[in-house]
């Protein structure tokens, strides 16, 4: 291809497990397995807006998850694993700290192409577009492929020790498991029209999901917890005019998107962001309700049900916009 090189979306696809989890049926688990607590009905879906969560089954790896969507994704583009040039896999969960996820994934697929890892959080999707997009128009590859595996159900905190601990439990009721891919491929004309990111890491501490050491010396994942006044605190510490800054470089506002993609942690938490960025809340592509907090995924997620759904078209603009644990913001602009 002569002439200039630029990057675009040539398809998303998702894959979520079988089984789901209303919240009513998860406040029943909990008072099941807490008969001491009193577990206060109808808290949750208040606090979060989580009505229904994916549950993947306990031999379900992130991996797993992962493939389902690239191999639905490849099919869907008409793409066979010898095409596709790299593989960056991008989520919270992953199988393994050592090897990268990214290789279970190609074996599952019957790839041969490198692979690494990118890690940033409910961002990392975002830093993979980022990454695919500046590799693209350098030159290094002509398709790469962006799969995230969630199986973050696993941090669900089961058992509370006082009913003082129910609340700042709540975040991991929220959580859900899911599978996502994006291909973004060599394009003589603009897809990815644009990024910018920020970070406030000086209050990391808000929002933690972190390892444990377990009863045999190793580690797993602990559960996810957030202390939400100095959430709150760290995230108007953010730069929200970085979020902006895609668009104002192009003489665009958030009127002009087709839809706009928000992490969402909770329904409150997407109308307090679209409201601190300036967007109509009538524009986001709202998932946190049926499908919980898919970490990573939710953007892509997001992506395929616009798509699906006729909202998003191919020619549309679409914006992507992350604020995740770290903390760290950043959107991706993208011509459909």
């Amino acid at each position: 291809m002569s002439g200039s090189r630029y990057s675009r979306v040539a398809g998303v696809a998702a894959h979520v497990p079988d089984d789901s989890l209303t919240t009513a049926q998860l406040e029943d688990l909990l008072a099941e397995r807490n008969p001491r607590i009193d577990i206060p009905r109808g808290l949750i879906e208040r606090h979060s807006g989580v009505r229904r969560r994916h549950v993947a089954p306990p031999e379900c790896a992130a991996s797993d998850l992962a493939a389902e969507a690239a191999s639905r994704l490849l099919r869907q583009t008409g793409h066979t694993p010898p095409s596709i040039d790299l593989i960056i896999y991008a989520g919270v969960s992953g199988d393994t700290v050592e090897p990268a996820t990214g290789h279970m994934v190609a074996a599952k697929l019957g790839a041969g192409c490198p692979v690494f890892d990118v890690r940033d959080a409910c961002n990392s999707v975002l830093r993979a577009i980022h990454l695919a997009d500046a590799l693209i128009t350098a030159g290094h590859h002509r398709t790469v492929l962006i799969v995230c595996g969630e199986v973050i159900t696993s941090s669900i905190q089961w058992h509370v020790e006082s009913q003082e601990d129910f609340e700042p439990a709540i975040p991991s009721y929220t959580v859900s498991d899911s599978g996502t891919a994006l291909l973004l491929e060599l394009s003589g004309t603009p897809g990815v029209l644009g990024h910018a990111f920020g970070a406030n890491s000086a209050d990391w501490r808000a929002s933690i999901m972190p390892f444990i050491r377990d009863a045999s010396g190793g580690f797993r994942t602990g559960p996810f917890t957030i202390d939400p006044v100095g959430l709150a605190i760290g995230v108007q510490k953010l730069d929200f005019g970085v979020l902006r800054q895609p668009l104002a470089e192009r003489g665009l506002g958030w009127d002009d998107m087709a839809v706009v993609c928000v992490h969402q942690p909770s329904l409150a938490a997407l109308h307090w962001g679209c409201e601190l960025m300036g967007a109509s809340p009538g524009k986001a592509e709202v998932t946190i309700v049926d499908h919980g907090n898919l970490a990573a995924s939710t953007l892509p997620m997001q992506l395929h049900l616009a798509e699906r759904a006729g909202r998003l078209k191919r020619g549309d603009l679409v914006a992507l916009v992350g604020v995740a644990s770290g903390l760290s913001a950043g959107t991706v602009l993208l011509r459909w």
